[in-house]
């Protein structure tokens, strides 16, 4: 490997780190709001807000981010993120109270919309069609592996540190990001710089903040919840009028459309996203559910829970790096298709879970149920990306991402809502008094802590077995949208997808990028 072909790696490898310290922020803070509740004098709306706030910022910043990186630059455009996180960051550590910590939260989800956007849309301008399977295998195992480690880091922090050290830590990470950044990344953006779609940012911003609040909102309360339902549609409405709005701009001679609709018409590009979202789909499904039985059946804390997500995620690691050899000799198709059929048979065999299930077991069937997932996430993301030329890669990237991001909240509210349906239908109220029933019903803790009230436990092991049968229904689910998406594999992904490199991808001997 001579030395440009280094730079690129070590430089991915250094973007890699900002983009680990984004995930990282997503569960981290979710161990500390107790501490948060009592330092900063936060109610249970502004404690939610602490964690929606980011979630929503972190969404609706990632088509503007794309625009503007292809516009003036992705490696500024980086930078300039890197340094609002180091800000956010220092927000965060030293608010004073629950609206400046709210505004630090939405200041770093903005933020780290930039780093996740800009480094996977540099990624298609940095790496050949061959090598973009391990760039997004380093890219996704970085997105991914800090959701489990932030419990676990959080926990060690705010046990043995000052709170503020969990927003802290992110300043040397992204300085180390900065440098990196500055000294081996080449700048690129478009060409010709593309007039600003205001209104498609506006309509694709709004839109997707109101969808995920939506699904968030079903989350909490139900899909059929007002708040949920009025959310949702509203979002899915103003993103109808956006797609209208991209398509009648397509034809005038004023500014470009945010989003090149073009990019659908190719199959690579358009199954190549919609299986990536499914992959995501599952994993974070499995993410937000097994939690939950570390904890309620083996009576474990937010710590043990990551610790014990911790084969899942090298179950991705694995796959994603398994995807570069998979797909080169397989292609695109059957390298989805077959990471599917992995996680197909590792989801499967969690359904078989009981309330005395040990960690070996656990152990195994999420590791393979990992490997799958990574193995289609890597070459479904690949699929899309190739489609992407330089001149467009930052919107191409952001808009992937902005459909992958979906994935997590459908998939924690789906599969929650299926867990929760199951365990309500199944759990022993009868002969309890009205509000003690209401509270076994809300959640399995609620039936849990009742049981130990009441001293019995009958009531104890019909919330245990219940929860767990809702559990298994909720992998059930999760394995139905592993076989659609290997049907849906099957029949559009292309076999092998064909190089469509631009002027600003590397060559394949020298990987050198011309500078703009």
């Amino acid at each position: 490997m001579n030395r440009i072909v280094a730079r690129r790696w070590w430089a991915l490898g250094a973007m890699a780190l900002g983009v680990f310290a984004v995930t990282l922020d997503v569960t981290i803070v979710n161990v500390a709001l107790p501490t948060l509740a009592g330092t900063l004098k936060a109610s249970e709306s502004q404690l939610q807000w602490f964690v929606t706030g980011y979630t929503l910022a972190l969404v609706a910043g990632m088509l503007p981010a794309g625009l503007i990186g292809d516009r003036y630059g992705r490696k500024r455009l980086l930078c300039c993120g890197l340094l609002f996180f180091v800000a956010g960051s220092l927000g965060c550590a030293y608010a004073t109270g629950p609206e400046m910590f709210t505004v630090a939260r939405v200041a770093l989800g903005l933020a780290g919309a930039v780093l996740i956007v800009m480094v996977l849309s540099l990624i298609t301008v940095l790496f050949s069609e061959t090598e973009r399977p391990r760039a997004i295998g380093i890219w996704g195992a970085a997105n991914f592996i800090g959701l489990p480690l932030g419990p676990i880091v959080g926990g060690w922090l705010l046990s043995n540190v000052w709170w503020g050290w969990i927003f802290l830590m992110n300043v040397p990470v992204a300085l180390l990001g900065l440098v990196a950044v500055l000294a081996l990344v080449p700048e690129s953006k478009a060409s010709q710089a593309p007039g600003i779609d205001f209104l498609g940012v506006l309509l694709s911003s709004v839109g997707l903040v109101a969808l995920m609040y939506g699904v968030v909102q079903a989350g909490d309360n139900g899909w059929g919840s007002a708040g949920a339902l009025g959310w949702a549609s509203a979002g899915l409405a103003i993103l109808v009028v956006f797609v209208l709005w991209e398509h009648r701009l397509a034809g005038w001679s004023g500014p470009q459309p945010l989003v090149d609709l073009s990019l659908f018409r190719s199959r690579s590009f358009t199954w190549g996203v919609i299986c990536t979202s499914f992959g995501v789909f599952g994993l974070f499904g499995v993410m937000f559910t097994l939690p939950q039985y570390f904890q309620a059946i083996m009576g474990v804390d937010a710590q043990g829970s990551g610790l014990r997500l911790l084969p899942v995620v090298a179950g991705m690691v694995v796959g994603l790096m398994l995807a570069l050899v998979v797909a080169a000799r397989l292609g695109a198709k059957l390298s989805v298709a077959i990471g599917f059929a992995v996680a197909f048979v590792g989801i499967g065999i969690g359904t078989t879970m009981t309330t005395t299930s040990g960690d070996a077991f656990l152990a195994e069937w999420s590791f393979v149920t990992g490997a799958g997932a990574g193995l289609a996430f890597a070459t479904a993301a690949s699929a899309a990306l190739v489609e992407l030329s330089a001149e467009r890669s930052g919107v191409g990237s952001a808009l992937l991402q902005a459909v992958v991001k979906l994935g997590p909240a459908f998939g924690a509210s789906i599969m929650g809502s299926v867990l929760n349906s199951t365990y309500q239908a199944q759990v022993a109220v009868t002969g309890l008094p009205a509000p003690t029933a209401a509270a076994v019903k809300a959640s399995v803790f609620g039936g849990i802590a009742v049981a130990h009230q009441l001293g019995s436990p009958a009531l104890l092991e019909s919330a245990q077995t219940s929860f767990v049968a809702g559990l298994d229904d909720a992998l059930r689910v999760a394995a139905g949208v592993a076989v659609i998406a290997i049907v849906l594999a099957l029949l559009f992904l292309p076999a092998r997808t064909a190089a469509t490199q631009s002027a600003e991808v590397p060559n394949r001997e020298t990987g050198a990028v011309p500078v703009v």
